[in-house]
């Protein structure tokens, strides 16, 4: 295998852990809109808390991966919880300019009050797996990756499951593809979309928890990720969680290869740069939109 190709491999294989990061906070924002019909500009918050939190609990825990990680699903799932009582449940599915700016503000809230309590100072987080990785020949690609990769896939799984195979999941596609026709056969929205925010929260945390060992913790990291994932879940199709999976794993490797090969300023343009020629030629997305499809 020639240095060239060495190097592309390793670029895609740090671009796809990357993207199943991303896929986690855009899934989370296409189901909040699926049974909400909201957007949840506070939605990269989720991520920011979560991060914090795996900050925090590591030590707590002498730098023990997983009972932190949980401990930071569970702090975010929390926090969700609260903002859809407190905020979310106010809001209806016709309200769409208003949750805008009632999000919106609330992110704004949050960041400020983060950085209030523990400064704008970027944090360096450390676990019992350090820098340690695997290393196939000239190839190698830390224990983190490997891990933050491997949970957002197995949530990926458990969340298929939940969709397809329970009364939860089942209420949920129910409220998202016909609210009124749900509404007769007895299910409660309100429920639904609490349940819905909680669990968009909670793959939030696991994306934030998973972040927080590859990149610094500071109260702004939120803020980048979300316009990142809107245009994630417009590419992929208002409330279509497999197409939001798909552009999301597609940013990440674009991101990877274009770091790799050009100047990485141009990274952070892609995703937009792609969400507009999507909008101009498919205004629904990549995929089909609407109805919190999950296949």
């Amino acid at each position: 295998m020639t240095v060239d190709a060495v190097y592309l491999l390793q670029l895609t294989l740090n671009g796809l852990a990357l993207g199943l990061l991303y896929a986690l906070i855009a899934v989370g924002l296409s189901l909040i809109f699926g049974v909400m019909e909201i957007i949840n500009f506070a939605h990269g918050e989720f991520l920011m808390v979560g991060a914090f939190a795996m900050c925090f609990a590591l030590p707590v825990m002498g730098l023990l991966y997983w009972p932190a990680l949980f401990a930071s699903i569970l702090a975010t799932m929390l926090l969700g919880f609260a903002v859809y009582e407190v905020l979310l449940a106010r809001l209806k599915p016709d309200e769409f300019e208003r949750s805008i700016l009632v999000t919106l503000g609330l992110s704004i809230i949050i960041i400020h009050v983060m950085q209030y309590l523990f400064t704008a100072t970027p944090r360096i987080v450390d676990t019992q797996y350090g820098f340690e990785g695997v290393e196939i020949g000239s190839i190698r690609i830390t224990f983190t990756r490997v891990i933050g990769a491997g949970a957002a896939i197995v949530a990926f799984a458990g969340l298929y499951l939940v969709l397809r195979h329970t009364q939860f999941g089942r209420a949920m596609r129910a409220i998202a593809q016909n609210r009124d026709a749900a509404l007769m056969v007895g299910i409660r929205p309100r429920i639904v979309a609490r349940n819905a925010v909680v669990l968009a929260a909670g793959l939030c945390g696991l994306a934030g928890a998973a972040v927080a060992p590859i990149q610094n913790v500071a109260p702004y990291m939120g803020q980048f990720m979300i316009f990142k994932a809107f245009a994630l879940v417009i590419i992929g199709g208002l409330g279509n969680v497999p197409g939001a999976i798909v552009a999301a794993i597609g940013l990440g490797l674009i991101e990877s290869w274009i770091g790799g090969f050009f100047e990485i300023v141009w990274q952070e343009a892609a995703v937009f740069v792609i969400m507009i020629a999507v909008l101009m030629l498919r205004p629904d997305g990549l995929f089909k939109r609407g109805g919190m499809r999950v296949g």
